[in-house]
């Protein structure tokens, strides 16, 4: 068989260009050619396709069995023609006819380009999908195309992603061509190609961006232990460093701030708490409700419920605006918080001394009491 120099240019382009491998191209030139041999004899159960991977040359042949008298032309060949091909070939004998595929008639060739084209197609799809989603659970940077409704349509580059208005951060305004970063929720195959839905309010957004922007924590020495979010106004993360050396909370930040200031922008101003995560809960509760000051706290591990008592004038910054801060807090460590002041504390009677309360107590031995100025 002579070496097929222009499918195998056709072949390797399309490899290239549409990330197909030969071989799968090669099977959907082979199927196209038993689907042309069926429109063409009526059936294809006799017929073989041989093609050379390397050269690309192919040839197609009917097996067909020697008879004396022809009854099905498609399956049989007579003696006389058989031994034409070759003398040695007897009554019983299976003779490989070859197939000249340009005898075919328009409409089978028709049909098995059509085989060819839809295997390219479903190929295509099957690529993107993987690609894409092997991305699943990431974040991607996406091209803002066009409003679809209140849905903002997505260019991810080689496929259109599609955010909807439940995965818009409520006040965020794109514009076409503006550049953005997403996070795939899920990757579903339809015969259109891959469906993707992106997200900009997932909590897991902000811990991929910090993954992408601090060193430390893609290598996973500093790892987010915790995250709770209210997307476009605040996010508190717990972070852990499992080298002594190094300040997770420091990492995150970076210098005079670039590194968590780059997320803020990305997120076009979102405040971000950055807290160190404590295997103690009371401890961890603490660092939650940041940056208010914190008295006391009983937390009770098995209840998933805390008692916290802050200075009188650190109360509304602990609770924050509209409860933001201790809603934070509460999802960041997975406890059901109460936060009173002091003078609450006190005059329910709620108010802790460190030598009665139980094991699970966190108590600030160095708080003399708090002036209302906060000096």
């Amino acid at each position: 068989m002579a070496k097929n120099n222009e499918l195998l240019e056709a072949l390797t382009i399309l490899e290239k260009e549409k990330n197909i491998s030969k071989e799968t191209l090669l099977q959907a030139i082979g199927d196209s050619l038993m689907t042309a041999c069926k429109n063409h004899f009526g059936s294809a159960d006799n017929v073989e396709v041989l093609i050379n991977p390397d050269t690309c040359e192919y040839q197609v042949f009917q097996k067909k069995t020697v008879v004396e008298t022809v009854e099905n032309p498609v399956e049989e060949i007579s003696l006389v023609n058989a031994k034409m091909i070759d003398s040695k070939y007897e009554i019983g004998d299976i003779v490989n006819v070859e197939v000249i595929s340009k005898d075919f008639g328009r409409i089978a060739t028709q049909n098995a380009k059509n085989v060819i084209l839809q295997k390219i197609r479903e190929e295509e799809r099957k690529v993107l999908f993987d690609e894409y989603y092997s991305k699943e659970k990431d974040i991607v940077t996406g091209i803002v195309q066009r409003y679809i409704g209140k849905n903002v349509s997505i260019n991810l580059g080689k496929v259109d992603a599609m955010l909807t208005e439940n995965e818009q951060v409520k006040g965020e305004v794109f514009k076409p061509t503006e550049r953005i970063k997403l996070y795939i929720l899920e990757v579903k195959s339809t015969s259109k190609g891959p469906k993707i839905l992106v997200s900009r309010t997932h909590p897991e957004l902000v811990k991929r961006l910090f993954e992408s922007e601090v060193t430390e924590v893609r290598e996973g020495i500093v790892e987010i232990k915790a995250i709770a979010r209210e997307a476009g106004s605040r996010t508190k993360i717990a972070v852990w460093s499992n080298d002594p050396d190094v300040d997770p909370v420091g990492a995150c930040v970076g210098m005079n701030g670039a590194r968590v200031n780059a997320i803020v922008n990305e997120l076009r101003g979102e405040k971000i708490d950055i807290i160190t995560w404590n295997e103690n809960p009371a401890m961890l509760i603490e660092n939650a409700l940041s940056p208010a000051k914190v008295i006391s706290v009983i937390a009770d591990a098995d209840e998933k419920s805390a008692k916290v008592v802050v200075p009188d004038y650190q109360l509304s910054l602990a609770i924050g605006k509209e409860g933001q801060n201790a809603r934070l807090a509460a999802r960041l460590t997975g406890f059901k918080i109460d936060i009173k002041s002091e003078t609450q504390a006190r005059e329910s009677g709620d108010f802790f001394d460190y030598e009665e309360d139980y094991d699970g107590e966190y108590y600030d031995e160095d708080y003399d009491g708090y002036e209302e100025d906060g000096e």
